[in-house]
């Protein structure tokens, strides 16, 4: 609970031990620091092993060869998979290049894994690249930060090839928004590009000196098009449009699809509708409905921690009130909106600006050179000529946008050749 925005912390218990770890971990630096220059282990330890996920990592081993290295008395091959951040899913062939060039180079299996969080994954990362591939990633203006854990996610928005105008606006708001709800720590700073500690006293004022109780994640949706699956997601603003123009946003809270087979505390929840809004607002509501579950959300049970759980506990209309209250608004009726998709339009499709869109199909989202389809070449041969950008879609499959018409035979003929 905080000073701001004072509330009922309503769920009394013995806290979760990932609650300690966060206010012990010193801002999510804990001692990775330290953990990185020790060469006895290829892995993370203690507290580490969890702390890294804020950071954007999972620690994970080769599971083909676990029994071979347990009989040689060794321990398990560790290695990082590392989650970019990528709001909107929008990504330049210059900074693709680079993470290409990386993939092949640096990491054990040379692929890279889209994702359904609309960014991309790197696996078979070493401890000793560990710090290099977050130093590249900044490099290109990327990073890895929040993509992982108790925190804001990376934050999807509709691909939507067609409306280009629309979707560039909904897109810098989907940018503002992860940008607004970023932990504030200088942690990932100091430990993987080498800055200087700031002394000053570190803050939270959005995510809390503990976080959130449970991840949480965000889309900006442009109807028809459902394809970022609103109803699987914390916070959802569907766009509203006049004219052509963005004029605000309705609000639904409190979505989310996973449920632990065999526990009936756990469900899945449509989200449920909270009002419309206009434009300006929409920091302040999404800082609301962020920091109203940091302070209602239950910190005892983390199957029972997200936001769903938190809407049904205290009520949707409570909830609602809260929100109103934090973000100094009052939700208007919902503006009608209706969805009619949800998947991905494989091939060309020409958007208002006359500028030609290319979505190509992306098995499970796995990039790599197979011996008849050298599919990770081909996207790296794409953006060596390429003007526009690419966007990588909630599907995992990836959209190579705005390409003229003088462009299209070179990029499909490609596409052909690289299966």
């Amino acid at each position: 609970m905080s000073e701001k925005h004072p509330g009922p912390l309503v769920v009394e218990g013995k806290l979760a031990d990932a609650e300690r770890l966060k206010k012990q971990s010193n801002y999510l630096r804990g001692t990775i620091r330290e953990d990185l220059e020790e060469g006895l282990t290829g892995g993370f330890t203690g507290d580490n092993f969890l702390l890294i996920r804020f950071h954007g990592m999972y620690q994970q081993d080769d599971r083909d060869i676990r029994a071979e290295r347990a009989e040689q008395k060794l321990e398990p091959r560790h290695a990082m998979m590392l989650r970019c951040r990528l709001p909107g899913g929008i990504i330049t062939p210059t900074q693709w290049l680079a993470i290409d060039k990386f993939a092949s180079e640096k990491t054990l299996y040379g692929s890279i894994r889209l994702t359904n969080r609309q960014t991309f994954q790197f696996h078979g990362i070493l401890k000793k690249n560990v710090k290099p591939t977050h130093q590249m990633l900044h490099e290109v203006g990327l990073d890895a930060l929040a993509t992982a854990n108790d925190v804001n996610r990376n934050v999807l928005c509709t691909s939507n090839p067609v409306e280009s105008e629309l979707h560039q606006e909904a897109y810098e708001w989907a940018k503002k928004l992860s940008e607004h709800l970023l932990p504030r720590t200088r942690a990932y700073a100091e430990i993987w590009w080498d800055q200087e500690k700031v002394a000053t006293t570190d803050e939270e004022p959005i995510l809390g000196e503990t976080y959130l109780p449970r991840k949480f994640k965000t889309t900006v949706v442009i109807p028809p098009h459902n394809d970022v699956d609103l109803h699987a997601n914390d916070l959802n603003f569907i766009a509203v449009a006049e004219k052509g123009k963005l004029v605000g946003f309705n609000l639904l809270v409190g979505g989310g699809l996973s449920i632990e087979h065999g526990n009936k505390a756990t469900y899945a929840r449509t989200a449920s509708e909270f009002g419309y809004f206009p434009l300006e607002k929409i920091l302040d509501v999404a800082e609301a409905v962020v920091t109203t579950q940091r302070d209602w959300g239950n910190r005892t049970d983390r199957k029972n921690a997200k936001t769903k759980y938190t809407l049904e506990r205290v009520g949707v209309d409570t909830f609602k009130a809260e929100v109103e209250k934090r973000a100094g608004v009052t939700f208007e009726p919902i503006r009608p909106y209706e969805f009619t998709t949800r998947g991905d339009r494989i091939g060309w499709i020409k958007g208002i600006d006359n500028k030609w869109h290319l979505t190509l199909f992306i098995e499970n989202g796995r990039l790599l050179d197979y011996p008849d389809r050298p599919l990770k070449s081909g996207v790296a041969e794409i953006a060596k000529i390429h003007q526009g950008d690419f966007r990588l879609t909630a599907n995992q499959n990836l959209i190579v946008a705005g390409v003229p018409e003088s462009e299209k035979a070179k990029i499909e003929a490609i596409a052909r050749a690289h299966g």
